[in-house]
């Protein structure tokens, strides 16, 4: 965490750029009906070209030390940009220490990687281009080594070579644009569709009304953006929240993951420990394992086979299929 820090406080901008808001170019920023538009600093407003400029580095290997890993490696279009390894491979033949999540509406979360401690998208591009199990390199010396190959787009993009400054801005910006608001569930909300009796079953089950899901998977983004340990040790293997706050009741507590596209974001938990949501549901049927911090709204449940099926039928309606098969994302 220390070398993070540290990494952050290289990477602060000569005076940022002063220029008015782009207006969010339609066929780029899809932003779904009802929702409000994402947010972008001061200094990265959004534009086409800083767009593209994201994407392309997104899928860069070179952003690797080896060469060989890129964002997009880890985080594929075509999985809702998550991965189907338990934990991400890195650079060198490294193996990452946790399940890379989904990247679906990066751009409404409030704070980012598992235990919540970088604040931006900005910062958080830091965290794996340097982390030594993921792509282990510098931002400053791969920034130089690409710094020919990306001259003239960073120039027309920020008003300057490619740095971290513009690295770290770009893909940003390309990730906020990951925006997936047109699931069966949405149209179902906004009256286009109607929606299964084994949908309507399932959505009554995960209310407040049935196993109350939603208080931690609320929508419109099925997440609280807040953390919990979810039972799934007695002692936890990994410290989760912990680790950054210091506090024993963050033990073994995780950001709560959306679950938005959770048909594509498998396997499921923070180290990818289950691979079906069958056995996502088993384990929350047993109410936890029993940490001592363990979450207070976990408690054991029964499912008959008919009350299973609807709630995987409702879990299914949250799979936006548009935006995994959406060429905007491909490289």
């Amino acid at each position: 965490m220390v070398v993070v820090i540290l990494a952050m406080a290289g990477c602060r901008p000569d005076p940022p750029v002063e220029e008015p808001p782009a207006p969010l170019t339609e066929h780029l920023m899809q932003v779904p009906e009802g929702w409000d538009a994402p947010v972008f600093p001061e200094d990265n407003a959004f534009n086409d070209v800083r767009w593209a400029l994201g994407r392309d580095l997104f899928f860069d290997p070179r952003l690797a030390i080896d060469g060989a890993v890129s964002c997009g490696t880890c985080h594929l279009p075509e999985r809702a940009f998550a991965a189907p390894e338990t934990v991400t491979p890195g650079a060198l033949g490294a193996v990452g220490e946790r399940n890379a999540s989904t990247l679906t509406n990066a751009a409404y979360q409030p704070h980012y990687m598992s235990e919540g401690g970088v604040p931006t998208l900005e910062m958080q591009v830091l965290v794996p281009l340097q982390e030594p199990s993921e792509m282990a390199h510098n931002i400053v010396t791969v920034c130089e080594e690409l710094a020919a190959d990306y001259a003239d787009r960073a120039e027309a993009a920020y008003g300057r070579g490619l740095d971290p400054f513009v690295m770290t801005r770009a893909l940003a910006t390309f990730q906020r644009s990951l925006l997936s608001g047109n699931a069966p569930w949405d149209r179902w909300q906004r009256g286009t569709v109607t929606p299964t009796e084994a949908e309507v079953r399932g959505a009554e089950l995960f209310g407040s009304g049935g196993l109350g899901c939603d208080r931690c998977h609320a929508p419109p983004f099925f997440t609280t953006y807040g953390f919990a340990n979810n039972g799934l040790e007695a002692v936890s293997l990994d410290p989760g929240r912990w680790r950054l706050t210091g506090e024993p009741a963050d033990s073994g507590a995780f950001k709560i993951p959306t679950l938005r596209n959770i048909g594509f974001t498998g396997p499921y938990m923070h180290d990818g420990r289950f691979a079906t949501l069958d056995e996502v549901l088993d384990h929350y049927a047993t109410g936890g394992a029993g940490h001592a911090h363990q979450d207070s709204l976990l408690a054991p449940f029964t499912l008959d086979a008919q009350d299973r099926a609807d709630l995987l039928a409702f879990l299914g309606a949250l799979n936006d299929t548009a935006f995994v098969d959406d060429e905007r994302w491909y490289p």
